[in-house]
């Protein structure tokens, strides 16, 4: 398998290129760009698929590398973080990094003088990456703003900002959430207690209550809360509860976007929600929120989420103003509209400013918004009423219902038919097509159809315009207008 230098040659072909000589006899001058622009090393270099598992000589690296500020090997062969960081030490103006598809085992151990604090961003889909290794990367990374961790099969978040007391080593226990305990049981799993990870824990309400397995207690590990990291990927990993996200919120408490799409999360409850709810305790309480108070932007599309109440939890987090909700099991419960359950969402959402990749929600679409989620609620128990509904009332005033008007025109009108000197009476469906009209005439006035010519006539317009040829067989009748009182002549093709 080829090293990056190997490949960096093979795609640009660099291997023969001297970018110092000079010749001295030359008797012309002329202005060459240092380095030719079809064979110099691009600043976005991308060199992913190519099977490369080692960086290459570190001086020819350098050499070539120096310049480049966004880097994907993305599907690779890398198993190392020491040939990564072999590669990353040569390349001093890095920006952007993509190792997705890389299996990258074995413990993060840089070499003694690197320093990464050009870093912005870095991408680890699908590496599986433990995480220890996560761990000791954001320390490693203390000017990093954008993290994707998607596609690695995390079921649990097991590093933490919170004061618990780790004293149990860790020394033997494989970090990886892909590699279950396979000695437990049914019985241990019914087993399972509330753990706290010692007594320091009350301190903190919000932290306590977690429950995790002895096995996950034991792999659990504290760090210090990542400040620069505002943009946070987490697709398609199989966490289910809501207090895992909330230990992301705590490791990167400065996020402005988090992208959770494709995760089977059930609800945003936080474990401590019930017991206060019994407690009497008021729902603001619910620390769904609490550390994301800087979020501007979520992406919740395909979770397992069925409950409004959820996005009640939403509606409190205090700078979240682009979210994505599309795909959830409750969608398919409303018995309503795509275009009303729109009005609902926008309705119990007063801060949200865009929906599901939509525009942005202008004043006059959030009053339409809130007036029918109040007329939605009006008719229904004050039990099933949300507490928004209060909030809107006193907004917008108790509202009259909507009259009912139907625009349908009306399904049969009576249309006198006039042939020659005979004229009768008849009830027609406006919703028949004129050529099924002139099959019925048939047997009236003993005229195939196609040799038969309608005419209609207004009785309003009678003596402005005169008859009207019904010239097309697929045309409904309700679209000449068709009333009761209206008169249709019957002639023969010549």
């Amino acid at each position: 398998m080829p090293s990056l230098v190997e490949a960096l040659e093979q795609k640009y072909g660099l291997a023969n290129l001297d970018i110092q000589t000079q010749h001295e006899e030359s008797l012309v001058s002329i202005f060459v760009p240092k380095l030719p622009p079809r064979k110099s090393v691009p600043e976005l270099l991308v060199l992913n698929d190519c099977n490369i598992d080692k960086a290459g000589e570190s001086e020819v690296l350098r050499k070539k590398c120096s310049t480049v500020k966004e880097l994907d090997l993305a599907q690779n062969k890398l198993e190392q973080w020491g040939e990564v960081f072999g590669i990353l030490t040569n390349m001093p103006r890095v920006e952007f990094v993509n190792l997705s598809l890389n299996r990258l085992g074995g413990p993060v151990a840089p070499p003694r003088e690197f320093a990464m604090t050009r870093l912005r961003s870095l991408v680890l889909n699908n590496t599986r990456l433990d995480w220890e290794n996560v761990e000791s990367l954001l320390n490693l990374l203390p000017m990093l703003e954008e993290l994707h961790l998607s596609l690695n099969d995390y079921k649990q978040v097991l590093i933490d900002t919170i004061e618990d007391d780790f004293s149990e080593s860790l020394e033997g226990i494989q970090l990886n959430d892909d590699e279950e305990d396979e000695e437990a049981t049914e019985e241990d799993e019914m087993a399972n207690q509330v753990c706290t990870c010692g007594s320091k824990s009350k301190k903190d309400p919000l932290t306590a209550g977690a429950v995790r397995t002895d096995s996950v207690c034991s792999m659990y590990k504290k760090t210090n809360a990542h400040e620069g990291v505002r943009k946070l990927h987490f697709t398609g990993n199989p966490v289910t509860q809501w207090l895992e996200i909330c230990r992301l919120g705590r490791v990167f408490p400065n996020l402005e976007s988090l992208v959770l799409a494709d995760c089977p999360i059930k609800s945003l409850e936080y474990p401590n929600t019930a017991t206060s709810a019994q407690q009497g305790n008021d729902n603001n309480s619910d620390p769904a929120h609490a550390h994301f108070q800087n979020l501007t932007f979520l992406n919740l599309s395909n979770s397992d989420i069925q409950t409004w109440d959820d996005i009640d939890r939403l509606a409190r987090f205090p700078k979240l103003k682009n979210l994505r909700v599309q795909n959830w099991p409750l969608w398919d419960k409303c018995d309503s509209t795509e275009h009303e359950r729109r009005q609902l969402l926008i309705a119990r959402l007063p801060k949200v400013q865009t929906l599901n990749g939509g525009g942005v929600v202008g004043a006059e679409e959030r009053e339409d918004a809130e007036r029918a989620f109040i007329r939605y609620y009006m008719d229904k128990p004050e039990s099933d009423r949300p507490e928004r509904y209060a909030e809107l009332i006193s907004i917008h005033g108790k509202l009259d219902p909507l009259v009912n008007i139907d625009l349908r025109p009306e399904k049969r009108v009576k249309v006198t038919f006039t042939y020659g000197d005979t004229s009768e009476v008849r009830s027609v469906d406006v919703y028949r097509t004129v050529f099924d009209l002139k099959t019925r005439l048939e047997r009236l006035v003993s005229i195939p159809a196609a040799k038969m010519r309608l005419y209609y006539v207004d009785q309003e317009l009678r003596d402005l315009q005169g008859p009207e040829e019904m010239k097309y067989p697929h045309k409904q009748l309700y679209s000449y207008n068709i009333r009761s009182g209206d008169e249709i002549i019957i002639d023969r093709k010549h």
